[in-house]
């Protein structure tokens, strides 16, 4: 019954902590590899379409080609568009609409009860997104919990996480808001100090997220 109660009360402070978040600024969508944007031009309807991003990052755009619209917001790839546009049509206004993206998500792996892909909605921490996989387990360290934050093709940041005495709103401070991308292990045991920062190639040490991608 306490563990219950104990339960109910870390969600209360879970969910109050997510609301304190709802100010916070974050960061605008990116567009990834498989977005769909549809473009509509209002004197030229004939030009309209609808493009998917490619795995090279580019789209071919009538009157333009090839260009590259991956990781850029969809107010950047709108002015791109436009501004190459202008080069064959005097004055073109364009309606560029994201018609089907990448649903974020992170990867969590370890001692939980069900580790895998997790899609994340906006202000979504690491205790939350844990509890969306069912849980630590038993035998989970829940006070060194690490997450692995990409920040280029070649290092990810690591944050090591105490979550497991997490009992008024002020031990929320250990919990972090997540970011797509974002990967989360939970140990079984206690792990050796690690460098605050840990080559992308190196992850394959700790877990490797695509077996848990279907």
């Amino acid at each position: 019954m306490k563990t219950i109660v104990r339960t109910f009360v870390l969600l209360a402070l879970v969910v109050g902590w997510a609301n304190a978040q709802q100010l916070k600024h974050r960061p605008r969508y990116l567009l990834h590899i498989g977005d769909t944007l549809m473009l509509q031009y209002r004197y030229t309807p004939e030009l309209n379409q609808t493009v998917t991003i490619l795995p090279d990052g580019y789209v071919n755009i009538n009157l333009i080609g090839d260009i590259k619209l991956l990781d850029l917001t969809v107010t950047q790839a709108h002015d791109l568009i436009l501004e190459k546009t202008k080069a064959h049509l005097n004055e073109p206004e364009l309606n560029l609409i994201l018609k089907n993206y990448q649903q974020p998500y992170v990867v969590i792996a370890g001692e939980v009860g069900k580790p895998g892909r997790v899609e994340i909605k906006e202000n979504t921490t690491a205790v939350q997104a844990i509890m969306l996989s069912g849980g630590f387990l038993a035998s989970a360290h829940s006070n060194q919990v690490l997450v692995f934050r990409k920040i280029n093709g070649d290092t990810a940041e690591i944050r090591v996480l105490k979550l497991g005495n997490l009992k008024k709103t002020s031990d929320l401070e250990h919990d972090m808001e997540l970011e797509s991308g974002d990967m989360l292990f939970v140990p079984r045991n206690k792990l050796e100090k690690l460098s605050r920062f840990i080559k992308v190639a190196n992850l394959g040490t700790y877990f490797n997220p695509l077996q848990f991608v279907q």
